[in-house]
């Protein structure tokens, strides 16, 4: 790892630890506060002091950072990789709080969504049924990742009615940035008994922002007592998606809500004290020191409380509307999810699997799961804090207890083995069907590219790894299959000019494939992007913080409450309904596509609109590749969008004679712009072709030429 990607695997560490203001200068100083002021050194070193505990774990991470600072500590100035030449900086020598901290940097990408001040305002704002319309916790029909009607065991802590105390004032601004709302996965595993060849298939393409170095690295770990591959992340001295002579596993994001956020009445303005439960209590200051290239360091002091860290306060945007709260995160528990991968990567059967994953709690994901016995099973697994009917979906009180975490026991997560329907699948869905008895809530769910999934895999028999990679490169727009003819029957007996004929004539015609060459699909996708913020002006124009709903739900109020006042537009006079907006928005469109389109050189294709793009992590324009020719969008299957999609996929045929894996990524093994191997991959990614994983038994296996012949093209 240290050889092909050392400036990638620290430059994100740094990151994660705020941390690039030492290399970067000022003008990622805000970045870096947040960073600190969040928690997440505080969380790296609870999860690290945690695993360290463990002896054979400290002897993992160590060993390690041994291996990165041998190679480090070889390599000459002239060797080092070309950023650090560019940025004129040294590396330093790991240690495992680095590989804390890589650990915390994917809880932050994956676990930190909450909508907990848009549900406050929105309450406030437009009262509970209407907030319960537009957001609500589940969206019909739900198709959940695990469907198990009464089939859970008994809670062992029955939710009561949550009381909330949310505060009375409006919010204007939010607490942080948000995570991409995209970042998500696919994942499945299919029986036996609906596979050609008899034998368990496992799946896997998680989704994320696409850039170069690729986020992943493929690697296969042989040495006494474990032979594995698969696709690890740069800092982690396991496998995390991937599969040995036995069983195979992949991940999803599990959407669930993990944040919370608390009002603290501090005593004065020295913060030493804030009020709980009737008294004053110390707070535990924390001094962050900041470097900052060519300055001296900035000094920030951020103060604990028995929910975690203040964010904001009169030193760092001291704005009234958002000051003091402090933030209850799960990434900030310790926690030994190292420990999770280093079993599972040396696991054998479904009980090596479970125990596995009983060490696991930070980011929460939907873990899948197939062996070479037959057994499949999903579980999502997580850390999850026991809430209360609604406790937590809004701002909370922070001078009482009364909204302590207590958690589910692991036993009592959602799971499940070897269903009668023969698959298991998940893809950032609702996980568990109404009988589960635990409150779940999320900032919100994935409605079509679970549905999708599933409904191809229960029409599905004879399963091929072939069938497998058409279905992660699928294409198909659930979401225009169930919106457009609503859409177009909207423009019925209405005088088109020629652009809006040409348009309408497309998307009637459209198969609902965003394909590279479909034209129909980005005339679709510009409806949506103008008819979205055009339904949604109150949000979009409002002087507080509100969420967007989903698609889903949008969708679902132009179809059946098309006189919902939301449709009124607030910037036009005339009362407005969905039909008056839905006709706005599409002569729009046709105008603005008209306008591509003669700029384009006629060019109207999905490929050319979309413009997939994958940029260097510096934003070097040269190491970067554009305009990349692939189908999908967010919300497909295939979830490419602009810079965003399947950053792996893998296929794993669990057959008991020899386990056959495929797999491609955007990108290459090599973090060096001038490697023939630093991009290598992205075309044959684009065109959904696969390489075969190459799973050798010893070291005489090993290819005399690297990495180059451990992948074989094959045909998809």
């Amino acid at each position: 790892m240290a050889r092909d990607r050392l400036w990638q695997m620290e430059f994100q560490t740094m990151a994660a630890a705020g941390r690039l203001s030492e290399i970067l200068g000022p003008v990622t100083l805000d970045f870096d506060r947040t960073a600190r002021r969040k928690g997440m050194i505080y969380a790296a070193e609870n999860a690290v002091h945690q695993t360290m505990q463990d002896s054979l774990m400290r002897e993992v991470f160590e060993a390690y950072s041994d291996g990165i600072n041998s190679y480090i500590k070889s390599l000459p100035s002239q060797d080092l990789p070309l950023e650090y030449k560019l940025l004129n900086y040294q590396p330093e020598l790991w240690t495992p709080l680095k590989t804390g901290l890589l650990l915390k940097y994917m809880a932050n990408t994956l676990n930190f969504s909450e909508r907990d001040l848009e549900n406050t305002n929105a309450l406030k704002l437009f009262g509970h049924d209407i907030l319960d319309l537009v957001y609500p916790d589940l969206e019909n029909p739900v198709d959940p990742v695990v469907d198990n009607p009464n089939g859970w065991k008994h809670p062992s802590n029955q939710p009561a009615l949550a009381i909330n105390e949310a505060p009375n004032e409006l919010v204007r601004r939010k607490l942080v940035p948000e995570a991409n709302p995209y970042n998500g996965s696919n994942n499945w595993a299919v029986g036996p008994g609906k596979t050609a060849s008899g034998h368990a298939i496992l799946c896997n393409d998680p989704h994320l922002g696409l850039s170069l170095p690729s986020i992943w690295y493929v690697m296969q770990l042989h040495a006494p007592g474990v032979n594995v591959l698969g696709a690890c992340l740069l800092g982690s001295p396991n496998v995390i998606i991937g599969f040995n002579d036995s069983i195979a596993w992949g991940v999803t994001n599990a959407q669930r809500d993990l944040v919370d956020w608390y009002k603290i009445k501090f005593r004065d303005n020295t913060k030493s004290e804030y009020l709980l439960d009737s008294q004053w209590v110390q707070s535990e200051p924390r001094i962050e020191a900041i470097g900052i290239r060519g300055q001296d360091p900035l000094i920030d002091t951020v103060y604990y409380t028995h929910f975690g860290p203040v964010l904001f306060d009169d030193h760092f945007h001291p704005s009234s509307e958002k000051k003091y709260y402090a933030l209850r995160w799960i990434a900030h528990d310790p926690s030994e999810e190292a420990r999770t991968f280093y079993m599972l990567n040396r696991a054998r059967n479904y009980d090596d699997y479970m125990q596995a994953l009983n060490y696991y709690s930070s980011p929460a994901q939907n873990f899948a799961f197939a062996s070479t016995s037959g057994d499949i099973a999903m579980r999502v697994q997580g850390k999850y804090p026991l809430k209360k009917y609604e406790e937590g979906k809004y701002l909370l009180d922070g001078t009482t207890t009364i909204h302590d975490w207590t958690f589910i026991p692991n036993d009592e997560n959602v799971m499940y083995k070897n269903p009668n329907r023969e698959f298991v699948a998940s893809a950032n869905q609702y996980p568990a069907d109404s009988t589960y008895p635990y409150y779940i809530t999320a900032s919100s769910y994935e409605n079509y590219r679970n549905r999708r999934i599933n409904s191809v895999l229960r029409k599905m028999n004879g399963i091929t790894p072939q069938a497998m990679m058409a279905l992660q490169n699928d294409n198909f727009n659930l979401k225009a299959a169930e919106s457009l003819h609503t859409f177009l029957h909207a423009l019925d007996s209405l005088p088109l000019n020629a652009n809006e004929e040409a348009a309408f004539q497309s998307l009637a015609r459209w198969d609902y494939y965003n394909n590279v060459d479909s034209e129909a699909a980005s005339y679709y996708e510009r409806w949506w992007d103008i008819l979205y913020p055009m339904i949604w002006d109150e949000i979009k124009d409002s002087e507080v913080q509100l969420a967007w709903p989903t698609s889903f739900t949008t969708i679902k109020l132009i179809k059946e409450n098309p006189d919902f006042s939301f449709f009124d537009d607030q910037s036009t006079p005339e009362k407005e309904t969905a039909k008056e907006i839905l006709v706005r928005s599409f002569k729009k469109m046709a105008a603005e596509m008209a306008e591509w389109k003669e700029n384009h050189q006629g060019d109207v294709s999905w490929a050319t609109y979309k413009g997939t793009y994958i940029r260097h992590l510096l934003r070097i324009k040269p190491f970067g590749r554009y305009n990349i020719s692939i189908g999908g969008n967010h919300q497909i299957v295939n979830a490419t969008s602009a810079n965003h999609g399947p950053s792996w996929r893998m296929i794993v045929d669990l057959d008991p004679k020899g386990v056959k894996a495929y797999g491609v990524y955007p990108g290459g093994q090599s973090g060096n712009p001038g490697s023939p191997y630093y991009d290598n991959m992205i075309e044959l990614w684009a065109k959904g072709e696969y390489l075969s994983l190459s799973f050798m038994h010893s070291a005489d296996d090993m290819p005399n030429s690297g990495f180059k012949n451990v992948f074989v093209p094959i045909t998809k």
